[in-house]
């Protein structure tokens, strides 16, 4: 009998293609679903903004806001501007805790992220306060002042701890936190 070396050759490479095969058949598909799903969520992800590609912890910073649009941006936490704390990161709408307020950035109708934010006030600065747009960021002498952080309590969610100075609370319960909210010195 005579051994074809090019038969051999053409075995040989055959073999690893069929293992391969093999192993993709039973392993490989959920490799490949991974890669779509990573390839759908980047592509996604492409189309969304800074503030919408946020972790939880990050802190935002609101330029200009309304009810229908707004200009924000991710701030270092430590930033007199960082406003918000994000808590919560979502791709479809939820329920936020009641003393959070939520970002919602969509396209074509479709929601890319959903932003459960907790207020990062600092204290003795000044921020707006908008029933339709939230809060924002402000110089105390600015027209649009208010309010002024009087003290801000970490770890602890009572409004008791705000003295005299303080017109209102403002209470996180996760984080604990306390804000006391005085009027903008003239």
């Amino acid at each position: 009998m005579r051994f074809n070396s090019a038969s051999a050759r053409t075995v040989l490479r055959l073999v690893p293609a069929i293992l391969a095969a093999a192993t993709l058949a039973t392993t490989g598909c959920s490799a490949v679903e991974k890669g779509v799903d990573k390839g759908v969520a980047a592509a996604k992800d492409r189309n969304k903004s800074d503030t919408a590609r946020a972790k939880v912890g990050d802190c935002i910073n609101v330029i200009t806001a309304s009810a229908v649009d707004s200009d924000t941006e991710p701030v270092a936490c430590t930033s007199d501007k960082a406003v918000y704390k994000v808590v919560q990161v979502q791709d479809q709408k939820v329920e936020c805790a009641a003393d959070y307020t939520s970002y919602e950035e969509t396209m074509n109708g479709r929601t890319l992220a959903y932003l459960c934010l907790s207020p990062n006030f600092t204290e003795g600065k000044c921020y707006a306060e908008s029933p339709l747009s939230g809060y924002r960021f402000v110089e105390c002498g600015a027209a649009d002042a208010s309010f002024r952080v009087a003290q801000r309590v970490d770890g602890q969610s009572d409004e008791n701890l705000c003295g005299e100075e303080s017109d209102s609370v403002i209470t996180l319960s996760d984080p604990p936190t306390t804000f006391c909210l005085a009027p903008v010195k003239p």
